[in-house]
């Protein structure tokens, strides 16, 4: 069935084309032969960083629950000198990222997990495992009976970093299999990337989202499954709120002075999130993302690696190259997103229906105005 909607006219939203390549079946960024070598070579390194991400984040979740001075939460458990000695050199993976993107989404919350972890089960449940972890310790006892919320509020810190862990533990395993695909030769076009994305995104919606600690012996359901928090509206689409609009100022490069009024009085207006980023900052010291772009730079694979070394700077300004995949393939990641939570199929031909879808799609490019959507489109 072919959609029926009436061509973009001068009157229209800035970003009227960008609907309509949504409802035809297209993506947010343009299909080319250097787009899709870009974004799934990109997203195959940026699986196997979201795999080690994972796995720390779950086990830091898991084994450092209250643990005020975690020094080695890093090491998941398997602690050596050679080890530490890596860490000290920096011969490792970022994991401070990891914990960058979990401290932002508990800071702009959103999604039913961020409701559940104000609710009276969960407070009540939570200080039923702070009084077990605490019981013998007399110095926590006591801070805990002067500032009855920090520990509280570690305990909810710890359920955002087990859920950001079980969504990237999907995400990872999504990319990958994506790759594979790529080298198997079954995706060749951007639409094809989106709708990889998009599957894997639908038929993960419903996993639960759960999480529990044992402290002697005794098991505590932190978010348990009666909670009914899921994979896709408690995880993925606040994390996509969180990270790839809103994010946060970035240290150094705007004035935390509130007369210098550089940074909006409200977190809704916030545009410092990965769609929003300018590139060239990257390598920066003080840029969170810089982390990931140096981690997503080990894992490269071979054909974009050689890519990037025919550029004029050859591998210089690497990880300005890869943020601008990254960005890339995130707008792809964005398109599989709206694509999934359309009020109505995007082919339908009910005229109310076409509105409504229309609506929803305007309302997410007045968001993109500001954004890189329209740069990314260009070569570089």
């Amino acid at each position: 069935m072919t959609n029926t909607l009436p061509k973009p006219r001068a009157t229209e939203h800035p970003l009227e084309s960008f609907v309509h390549r949504l409802l035809n079946g297209q993506a947010l960024l343009t299909d080319s032969e250097t787009n899709v070598l870009e974004v799934v070579g990109i997203l195959k390194s940026y699986g196997v960083v979201l795999d080690t991400y994972s796995v720390n984040l779950i086990y830091m979740a898991d084994h450092q629950f209250l643990v005020l001075f975690p020094f080695f939460k890093y090491f998941n458990g398997k602690v050596s000198v050679g080890k530490l000695l890596k860490h000290w050199w920096h011969d490792r993976i970022n994991y401070e990222y990891a914990e960058y993107c979990m401290r932002t989404m508990l800071f702009h919350g959103g999604g039913g997990l961020d409701e559940y972890l104000d609710s009276p089960e969960f407070v009540r449940t939570a200080k039923a495992a702070i009084a077990a972890k605490i019981a013998g310790n007399p110095a926590i006892r006591l801070l805990h009976q002067v500032f009855p919320e920090f520990l509280l509020e570690q305990v909810r810190q710890s359920a955002y970093t087990s859920g950001l862990g079980q969504f990237w533990r999907v995400m990872s395993d999504m990319f990958l299999d994506l790759s594979d695909r790529y080298d198997r030769g079954e995706i060749t076009s951007i639409p094809e990337v989106v709708n990889h994305i998009k599957a894997g995104l639908v038929a993960a919606a419903a996993n639960p989202i759960t999480y529990s600690v044992d402290i002697n012996g005794q098991t505590y359901d932190i978010l348990p499954e009666s909670a009914g928090l899921t994979f896709l509206m408690d995880t993925a689409v606040p994390y996509v709120e969180a990270i790839f609009f809103r994010g946060t100022p970035f240290l150094g490069t705007v004035s935390f002075n509130a007369q210098a009024n550089q940074i909006p009085p409200d977190q809704e207006r916030f545009m410092y999130g990965a769609l929003y980023a300018d590139p060239l900052p990257i390598g920066g010291a003080g840029i969170p993302p810089t982390l990931l772009m140096q981690d997503m730079r080990h894992f490269l694979p071979d054909y974009l690696s050689d890519y990037y070394a025919q550029g004029l700077r050859g591998e210089d300004d690497v990880r300005v190259k890869i943020c601008q995949s990254f960005q890339k393939s995130m707008f792809c990641v964005t398109s599989a997103a709206l694509l999934g939570l359309l009020p109505h199929d995007p082919q339908t031909s009910d005229p109310q229906e076409q509105e409504a879808n229309r609506d929803f799609l305007i309302y997410w490019m007045d968001r993109f105005i500001p954004s890189r959507l329209e740069v990314v489109q260009l070569p570089y």
